[in-house]
């Protein structure tokens, strides 16, 4: 569709629609992606059903996508040895002996500190810091969706401050595609500008020191303080007990063994960077380095269990499966988001919203109005690397004619794919967050919501302001 109209955003908005009605998100997306590929196919059901299954396999073409899928299972694999091995439970142990994490407060602190520490990757991000997290929240009971939302807010929100990782690679890229003389300049340069981001960010951390619940998160806490971890009608994105086995008994819970496998893969991260780009981090493949760093852990995971005799080959082999298989349904939503990028791609549905909206607002605005755009976009297709794709190729060719600095521009739509990413039911990071805390997925919607929009608020003021003083 070269000349992308209203009913491009058809696709993504069905999908938004279905996944808050009824809750099952795997419906929602792949109603998204029937109904996309039936536009394309005049409007035919059945033509239109074919292709969307064929191009939904199409996706597992592409070497990127297929080892974000590959990544997906053995992050899984990753998570349950260490639970297994009881690395989480002594890493939890060794706080308490030292009496770090005694109290709910520092429980929420943990997760975000988690969130800021391992920044390779916003999915590994969630998982890690959920898994660990979890056992302290019910244990002083506070909600679910209050560490889904903590995390949530430390996952993208910090990979995009964080130039030399899988974020900034794919950013890096994009700007040396424009022909921008100094990508990692003006990408560093961005850094303090993104307003979203460090708001989300900040955000987070006052909501743990003051305890700020506003609207649903408050009921949630009330309800969570009353001995419920979730509502009567909450359907938890996944079965909590999948990835989080019993350990075995024969050696004591080590925090050793949650702490190497996790330097190693934060580790690992620059070093696939190096590698993959030939000497330069900054053209190195994110998503391969990501994948090497997890399989990384994953191999140092089992030479430490091996060495203490903890397991044997065949136990840590099941129990890596078995940790894989909890997270198909999380692969299977990533497949189907992916598809349906693919098909809001085809329909030029982010082309179309950024038409609509740059005619609405005065060129004076012109800065928040790149946030704007931005957030657009990202809410309508889940994805926030999409949204960066679309819009970085406006934004730069624009100020670079207006002579204007590129950080400001570059900056606005960083920031405003990340708070749509952060909104929206469909995102990938929205729902692997839902499923690392093991709470309902359109509950951690609506709690998040209205501090994300908090955080827009200021972001939207905050562009503004620099706009005017351009």
């Amino acid at each position: 569709m070269t000349d992308p109209t209203w009913v491009s955003i058809l696709p993504p908005v069905l999908a938004i629609v279905l996944a808050v009605w009824t809750r099952q998100v795997y419906l929602s997306l792949g109603a998204g992606v029937w109904l996309g590929w039936m536009i394309l196919e005049d409007w035919s059901p059945l033509a239109g059903l074919g292709t969307a299954i064929e191009n939904t396999v199409a996706v597992l073409a592409s070497p990127g996508n297929a080892k974000v899928i590959l990544f997906t299972l053995v992050i899984g694999a990753l998570i349950a040895t260490i639970e297994a091995s009881g690395g989480v439970r002594g890493f939890i142990h060794y706080l308490e002996r030292r009496e770090w994490v005694n109290s709910a407060r520092r429980s929420e602190f943990m997760a975000w500190l988690i969130g800021l520490v391992i920044f390779i990757e916003s999915n590994i991000t969630v998982l890690v810091a959920g898994s660990v997290s979890r056992p302290l929240f019910d244990r002083f009971r506070v909600s679910r969706e209050k560490l889904a939302y903590i995390i949530d807010s430390t996952s993208a929100a910090v990979c995009i401050l964080i130039p030399l990782n899988a974020w900034g690679a794919y950013n890096l890229g994009i700007l040396g595609e424009l022909g921008v003389e100094d990508p990692l300049g003006v990408l560093v340069a961005s850094i303090p500008l993104n307003f979203y981001a460090l708001g989300a960010l900040f955000l987070a951390l006052a909501t743990v020191i003051w305890r700020i619940d506003l609207g649903p998160m408050k009921r949630a806490e009330e309800r969570t303080r009353g001995g419920r971890t979730e509502w009567p009608e909450s359907q938890p994105m996944i079965d909590e007990s999948i990835l989080s086995p019993e350990p075995n008994d024969r050696i004591p819970p080590r925090a050793m063994n949650m702490v190497v496998p996790i330097v190693t893969m934060v580790a690992m991260m620059p070093i696939g960077l190096w590698i993959t780009g030939g000497g330069d981090l900054r053209a190195g493949s994110g998503s391969t380095s990501v994948l090497w760093a997890v399989l990384a852990a994953l191999a140092v995971s089992w030479i430490l269990l091996l060495a203490q005799r903890a397991n044997t080959i065949d136990e840590l082999t099941r129990a890596g499966l078995k940790g894989a298989g909890g997270l198909v349904p999380l692969a299977l939503i990533l497949l189907l988001a992916l598809a349906l990028g693919n098909v809001a791609n085809a329909l030029g549905t982010g082309a179309y919203v950024a038409q609509v909206t740059a005619g609405v607002l005065p060129p004076v605005v012109f800065l928040p109005l790149v946030f704007v755009v931005s957030a657009g976009i990202a809410f309508s297709t889940g994805t926030s690397w999409g949204t960066f794709a679309i819009m970085l190729p406006i934004v730069v060719p624009a100020a670079m004619v207006m002579e204007l600095p590129l950080a400001p521009f570059v900056a606005a739509a960083l920031s405003g794919g990340i708070f749509g990413d952060h909104s929206s039911p469909i995102s990938d990071t929205t729902i692997i967050s839902s499923m690392a805390a093991a709470t309902d997925h359109i509950d951690h919607v609506r709690t998040q919501l209205p501090y994300a929009l908090v955080a827009a608020g200021i972001a939207t003021v905050a562009f503004a302001l620099v706009g005017v003083a351009m």
